[in-house]
C-alpha cells in the first residue's frame, strides 16, 4: 500500500528507478527485523519459563532447587483449581519417605532427600470428583473426622461452611456402630483427614457400610476407603488449603456460590492456630 500512495503522487511514467528500489529494500530491511525481534522474544519467553523458579514456603523440607524441578509438575497451561504456586507453596505435594503400594500411581517421584512428592495434577482432579460426590448428599449427613490436631481448624471451618457434622478430636468407640450410644451419629457418608489416624472412624463406617473419602498421603492404605484424594494430610498448610478448596467446590457445586467465586472465609481462616504447648504435645 505504501508503494501505490508514492506511484500515485508522482506522474504516471515518472516514477525514478532509485526510489522504487529504495522502498523495496527498506521494507525488505523492516520485515528481517521484525522477523528477528519475534525470534528473540519467543526465545527469552522459553528461557523465562524454563528457567524460572517458584518461591515456595512449605512447613515441611521444601527447598527452592526441588521447588524448580516440582513446577513441571503441572503443565503451564493446566488449569487448576488455585495456581500451581500457590498450591505448590502450601506443601500439598509433599509425601512422607515411606509408600505404599496403594499410592503408588498418585507418586510423581522421589526427591534426593527420600520425600516421595505427589502429582498436584491428580490431587486436584480428585477434588473436584470428591466435591461433586459430597454435594449429592444432605448437608448434615455428611460427617467429617479429624483427630490429627493440624485437622481440627480445617474441619471445623469446613463444616462450619458446608453445613457438614464435624466428629473433632478422639473418636469414641461405638459413635457410628452402637444404636445404644446417646452421643451416635447417623451420617450417609464421612470424610476422614488420614485413615491412620482416624483407623477407628474407618472402621466404624465399613462396618455400617458408609462411605468413605480419605486424604490420603504416600504411606496411607486404602483399606475401607471408596474415594482417596493424594496430599499432604499432616502439615498444617496443606490441610487448610485442602479443606478451604473442598469447600469452595462443593458450595459451587450445589449452586451456592457462582462457577467463578470463592467463599467469605479464606484460607488463613481455615488454617490452624497452633501454639507452643499444642506442639510439644503432638
Amino acid at each position: 500500500m505504501a508503494e501505490d500512495q508514492v506511484k500515485e503522487s508522482q506522474p504516471v511514467g515518472n516514477q525514478p528507478e532509485e526510489e522504487e528500489k529504495t522502498l523495496t529494500e527498506n521494507n525488505d530491511v523492516a520485515e528481517e527485523t521484525l522477523a528477528e525481534e519475534s525470534v528473540v522474544e519467543e526465545a527469552v519467553s522459553e528461557e523465562s519459563v524454563e528457567e524460572g523458579i517458584v518461591d515456595v514456603e512449605v512447613d515441611q523440607f521444601v527447598d527452592k532447587e526441588s521447588a524448580k524441578e516440582e513446577k513441571q509438575e503441572v503443565p503451564p497451561t493446566e488449569e487448576l483449581l488455585l495456581p500451581r504456586d500457590t498450591l505448590l507453596s502450601a506443601g500439598i505435594h509433599i509425601g512422607t519417605r515411606m509408600k505404599t503400594l496403594d499410592m503408588a500411581s498418585f507418586i510423581y517421584r522421589v526427591r534426593p532427600d527420600g520425600l516421595f512428592v505427589l502429582d498436584v495434577k491428580k490431587t486436584d482432579d480428585r477434588i473436584r470428583t470428591a466435591a461433586k460426590f459430597l454435594a449429592r448428599y444432605e448437608k448434615a449427613k455428611v460427617a467429617v473426622s479429624a483427630t490429627r490436631l493440624y485437622a481440627h481448624e480445617p474441619v471445623k471451618k469446613f463444616c462450619e461452611v458446608t453445613g457438614a457434622t464435624p466428629i473433632i478430636g478422639r473418636f469414641i468407640p461405638g459413635q457410628l456402630s452402637n444404636p445404644q450410644y446417646s452421643s451416635r451419629i447417623d451420617p450417609e457418608i464421612i470424610v476422614v483427614s488420614d485413615p491412620r489416624a482416624d483407623i477407628q472412624a474407618v472402621k466404624e463406617a465399613s462396618k455400617v457400610g458408609i462411605p468413605i473419602v480419605a486424604l490420603c498421603s504416600t504411606d496411607n492404605e486404602f483399606a475401607g476407603v471408596d474415594l482417596v484424594v493424594p496430599t499432604n494430610n499432616k502439615g498444617r498448610r496443606a490441610l487448610a488449603v485442602i479443606f478451604w478448596l473442598l469447600a469452595r467446590q462443593i458450595l459451587r457445586e450445589r449452586g451456592e456460590i457462582g462457577p467463578d467465586k470463592d467463599p467469605q472465609v479464606t484460607i488463613e481462616d481455615f488454617e490452624a492456630k497452633v501454639t507452643r504447648s499444642d506442639d510439644e504435645e503432638t
